[in-house]
């Protein structure tokens, strides 16, 4: 599933390519692709037509893109292996058999583009929706000094890519208190998306590595700055795999111009089961942790002593 530097990689892609332009027409494809759009996919297209690209913003692993000449936005779910593809040759050919979503395009010039919506296993989602102010008052996401987030992602906590909990910042200070608060295993805390978004099993098993922290420790056994350490290994991951355009595994995870990520092959811990640890050689451990795998060094990240 794509993390957040793919996420961010995509919504990067879309701020330079399409921001400006209008939407001609719209063509849905696969209906299921706008399921979650109230009013179905013919009012998914009519709410479209005619309305600007005005920026495009992240929260987490959520996608919208601000219309304009109201308070909504194109939102996107990428699911599974969603790709949001920009296509500037003017061909109206499909890009993909998978294609589920086509938005036709012009831009200041005239020049004709398309957005197209490519989802093989179908998880992924597009809506039109209506925006809801920021509990905190601060920007709903990067990309957008507006502080207005969609409905639909108002229980989606921050990010740390996000500069209201950058560090140092209160609201980082904010965050270390409400994970110490959890009572819960660190990784499970670090995964709750309402604590803090974006982070997947991915870079939660490599800033656990990082910071030489076992998944399982209690985070009220913690100390702040301990799980300050975590944080800062989190964002500094998901910061280095964005510099890379994330972590691709497979041709599907893509930036808008169809280029994949290649982090995958600076990863210290995730996949690296029987494989030396790149800081002190033991071999590197794999273990079955809420459904699926997590990674970890013996020596470096030991098993945390039960409470007494």
């Amino acid at each position: 599933m794509p993390e957040l530097p793919e996420v961010e990689t995509v919504r990067d892609g879309l701020e330079r390519s399409v921001l400006g332009t209008v939407v001609e027409h719209v063509e849905v494809f696969r209906d299921y692709s706008v399921r979650r759009h109230t009013g179905g996919p013919r009012d998914f297209e009519g709410q479209l037509a005619g309305r600007g690209l005005a920026a495009a913003v992240r929260r987490g692993k959520y996608l919208w893109m601000l219309l304009d000449g109201g308070d909504d936005a194109l939102m996107a779910h990428l699911g599974m292996s969603g790709q949001l593809l920009v296509r500037t040759d003017g061909s109206t050919e499909p890009v993909s058999p998978h294609l589920r979503v086509r938005v036709s395009l012009r831009d200041a010039v005239g020049r004709a583009l398309a957005l197209d919506f490519v989802d093989q296993r179908t998880f992924g989602h597009l809506s039109v929706v209506e925006l809801a102010p920021t509990p905190d008052g601060a920007p709903g996401g990067l990309g957008s000094d507006r502080a207005l987030v969609p409905a639909p992602a108002l229980h989606i906590a921050r990010d740390l890519l996000d500069p209201v909990l950058a560090a140092g910042t209160p609201g980082r200070e904010a965050l270390v208190d409400r994970i110490r608060r959890r009572r819960t295993g660190i990784k499970r805390a670090v995964l709750d998306q309402a604590v803090v978004s974006g982070i997947g099993n991915i870079y939660a098993d490599e800033a656990l590595w990082r910071a030489q922290t076992h998944y399982a420790r209690r985070t009220e056994t913690m100390t702040r700055p301990a799980i300050r350490t975590v944080l800062d290994a989190a964002q500094d991951v998901m910061t280095q795999a964005l510099a890379q355009g994330g972590t691709s595994f497979d041709a599907l995870y893509v930036n808008v111009n169809g280029a994949s990520g290649y982090f995958d092959r600076s990863l210290d811990a995730y996949g690296r089961e029987g494989k030396p640890c790149h800081r002190c050689g033991a071999p590197m451990l794999r273990e079955e942790f809420m459904n699926r795998s997590s990674f970890r060094c013996p020596q470096c990240q030991r098993v945390p002593r039960a409470p007494r």
